[in-house]
């Protein structure tokens, strides 16, 4: 019998001690994609999470294929994504492999733009004025929701213009090149950017209805991470960053600051709000 209750409380003890050696990991593998809207909201969960005293290592992606692989894997815990439009596919693929954590921001639009000059204001008008504009829409990354959407506004409408797969940085070169000359240009763009302030652009029309509604950022997680990580957990489902707050942080990149300094900046200032994002408790 004094066998069988030792080997009773070794067993317990060494469950005890494996739950707690659990309970103390701390370290938090986060994905994000190195887009404009998705860097400052990983910027300031990871702020939340730290100074919570977890150990937060980004893994930055530029595709959401690999992003979502990645996840999937495990070789990432989690990761800020739009799982309704925008990386919907990717997200409805994985699903049964992952899970949604929280709501982070909302209000995220895309569509197609024309500098407030241009005298259209609607998709359905772009074949009218085809020539005008080469022939063309200037697009971004292949395999982003963006230019997913794009092509099946391209199909719905029978445009003309040829939608040109690239980069944002080459779309934005073009969009200033033709913005400095006051020429006609249609691109990609989405809100919260910077550019669609910086240039003063206007978003055409959808009368089909073909570009998503105003969508949210969630954050999402490899099966079973809230399960195994509920404090972590709590402290980003306090985490809400507005949509503005997101454009302004990147209009301060775009003069010159590093994306860092933005977070910072804005971690700095609303200091009490982080304050008592960390309070909660399990």
């Amino acid at each position: 019998m004094n066998k069988i209750w030792k080997t009773v409380c070794a067993v317990a003890i060494a469950g005890m001690m494996s739950l707690q050696a659990h309970a103390e990991e701390k370290t938090i593998t986060m994905g994000t994609m190195n887009w404009e809207d998705l860097t400052p909201i990983t910027g300031i969960t990871k702020k939340v999470l730290e100074d919570s005293g977890y150990t937060v290592k980004v893994v930055e992606f530029s595709e959401w294929g690999i992003a979502y692989a990645a996840l999937t894997k495990g070789d990432v815990q989690v990761l800020a994504s739009q799982t309704d439009y925008a990386a919907s596919d990717y997200w409805n693929k994985n699903k049964n492999k992952l899970e949604k954590l929280s709501p982070v921001s909302f209000g995220l639009y895309q569509g197609l733009a024309v500098p407030s000059y241009v005298d259209i204001d609607s998709i359905d008008q772009l074949n009218a004025n085809a020539d005008k504009f080469g022939g063309k829409i200037i697009g971004i990354e292949p395999g982003s929701g963006l230019m997913s959407d794009a092509t099946n506004v391209v199909k719905a409408y029978d445009l003309k213009l040829k939608l040109i797969e690239g980069s944002t940085s080459a779309m934005t070169a073009a969009l200033k090149s033709a913005v400095d000359r006051k020429e006609w240009v249609a691109v990609t763009v989405w809100d919260p950017s910077w550019m669609t302030k910086k240039f003063d652009l206007k978003f055409l029309k959808d009368p089909k209805a073909i570009f998503p509604p105003l969508q949210g950022y969630y954050w999402i997680g490899h099966k079973g991470f809230a399960e195994a990580n509920p404090r972590a957990r709590e402290l980003m489902a306090s985490v809400y960053v507005p949509i503005a707050d997101i454009t302004s942080m990147n209009a301060e990149v775009k003069d010159g600051k590093t994306m860092e300094q933005a977070v910072k900046g804005w971690t700095d200032s609303h200091s009490d709000l982080l304050k008592r994002w960390g309070n909660i408790k399990n």
